[in-house]
């Protein structure tokens, strides 16, 4: 086929001034700037944060080996496999596709299933040792905020975590997790 080149464009980078600040919403250039260095910032200490949080929660795991609860192991795994085989449904995948049998998949959630439920168990009796608890403002705060990620539905999310029974759990449990988390590294002296 043929094709007929009518006009030829390139790009134009806008001028950083404060007519660009303006047309983002902002008053002039140095805010934008400020704004931009403070998102960065919060971006950096966010992906700090998660990698020591990983690195302590690694520690835990591996300094801690005692039997688990099957059920407990059992039921988190269920959960985990479930959530997995959604979202493969839903994505047209198969274990093929993702390099592996559904047996060695199997024994990789197991593995995943029993490090949760042991992190679950360790962080919950450091909680519970240093009288560490999840305020209801907190929970409120953590409602509010998952309120706010669906625009338009929020009377919604609200109904569903009044009516469903341990809705709220699922709010509790990161915000208690996190806490339990700055506890130990308040104690923790680098070496």
């Amino acid at each position: 086929f043929d094709v007929k080149v009518k006009e030829v464009a390139s790009p134009k980078l806008p001028a950083i001034d404060d007519e660009l600040a303006k047309s983002l919403g902002v008053d002039d250039l140095g805010k934008l700037k400020e704004l931009v260095t403070e998102q960065i910032k919060r971006g950096y200490d966010d992906a700090s944060r998660t990698k020591l949080k990983r690195e302590l929660l690694d520690a835990l795991d591996s300094a801690h080996t005692f039997e688990l609860p099957a059920s407990l192991v059992e039921t988190e795994f269920g959960q985990i496999w479930a959530q997995l085989t959604n979202s493969m449904k839903g994505q047209n995948k198969s274990f093929p596709d993702e390099g592996k049998t559904e047996d060695e998949a199997k024994a990789e959630y197991k593995k995943i299933a029993e490090r949760r439920v042991r992190l679950g168990l360790i962080i919950g009796e450091i909680g519970d040792k240093n009288s560490i608890t999840v305020s209801q403002d907190e929970l409120r705060r953590a409602l509010i905020e998952q309120a706010r990620r669906y625009p338009g539905q929020e009377k919604m999310v609200y109904e569903y975590f009044e009516k469903t029974p341990g809705a709220l759990a699922e709010l509790r449990a990161p915000i208690f997790e996190d806490k339990v988390v700055d506890f130990i590294l308040d104690k923790v002296k680098p070496s």
